[in-house]
């Protein structure tokens, strides 16, 4: 049995991380101070005997014994790390220097979850490792890409200065039960629009490209990386679905599922909106021995299904509170 620490733990793809951590038989401590986290995501472990909670910002230090950190602690979004982009840069700066401190001090390995964000508006495609990007560094969504790219500094800084155990993983789109409703990201957008038989929103005219993978690959996908030796491999290495879609093509696909009566209407590109975004999971594949195996259309099944559900309750609560009352 590992102790290990989840930074981020109660948000979308943290709270999958430690359900399967859990399952294999880990001790597992969820860090998360709930600015984008909910309980709600990890409320069916509290009673598991290994799963402990801890109410903490990464951007203060804390002292822990553990074995493994996975950090995942920041906002994902552009609705949240936008929101307080300030707030966003210290949770990609402090707080990755928080945990390397706590890395170096137990002498644990640390696994970085860094974001397709750091190649920017990139001009290869597909982006593999080594393209070193193409980012704005003073516009709305600097504060996360600079960000996550500074903190992926910090990692090799420490390798290389300190010899702490890192490992690089870079994110793309991932989609699946637990997702924010309200965090602006396009399949959870698209899937309560089209339940609520309202115009799915797309921008410019859908035409960008997007590679979704669904969240029980990734989860499969983070924790090889944390498995390989330092000696083996240390990244950064991308974990995503090489699959292409444009983003009407997607809006299609989620109203033909549901059996939506919504239309598709277009606004505005939003600033330094990507557009294309496919990885090159060649280094995945070779070195890590994964790939995605959930097509989209079976991933977005067991979304739409967690979506009813969930929009199932919340019509009932405010009935079931008046006859309480």
């Amino acid at each position: 049995m590992k102790r290990i620490l989840v930074t981020g733990g109660a948000g979308f793809i943290g709270s999958h991380l430690c359900e399967s951590l859990l399952a294999h038989g880990n001790e597992v401590l969820c860090l998360d101070n709930f600015y984008t986290g909910s309980k709600a995501n990890i409320r069916h472990l509290m009673a598991h005997e290994a799963f402990e909670l801890i109410r903490h910002d990464v951007i203060e230090p804390i002292i822990l014994e553990v074995d493994e950190i996975y950090n995942l602690a920041c906002p994902a979004s552009p609705v949240h790390y936008q929101y307080n982009p300030v707030k966003t840069v210290k949770t990609n700066v402090m707080g990755t220097l928080n945990m390397l401190g706590l890395a170096k001090r137990v002498k644990a390995s640390l696994l970085q979850a860094s974001t397709s964000e750091v190649y920017g508006d990139p001009q290869i495609h597909p982006q593999p490792e080594e393209y070193w990007g193409h980012v704005n560094p003073v516009g709305i969504r600097s504060c996360y890409d600079e960000g996550k790219r500074l903190a992926e500094t910090l990692c090799m800084d420490y390798f290389r200065q300190n010899h702490v155990e890192v490992k690089i993983i870079r994110i793309f789109n991932t989609y699946g039960p637990r997702m924010a409703e309200n965090d602006g990201r396009v399949v959870s957008n698209f899937i309560i629009q089209a339940l609520m038989n309202r115009p799915l929103t797309i921008y410019g005219e859908g035409l960008q490209t997007r590679s979704f993978c669904y969240v029980d690959d990734l989860v499969n996908g983070i924790q090889r990386m944390m498995n390989m030796t330092q000696a083996e491999f240390i990244g950064p290495v991308n974990l995503g679905n090489p699959t292409e879609f444009t983003i009407r093509e997607l809006a299609e696909l989620v109203i033909q599922l549901t059996g939506s009566s919504s239309e598709i209407i277009c606004l505005p590109l939003p600033a330094d909106d990507p557009r294309q975004r496919r990885p090159d999971i060649t280094q995945a594949r070779d070195v890590l021995h994964w790939h995605p195996k959930i097509a989209l259309e079976e991933g977005l099944l067991k979304t739409i299904a967690y979506f009813e559900s969930k929009l199932m309750r919340q019509r009932y609560k405010p009935a079931l509170s008046a006859a309480r009352s």
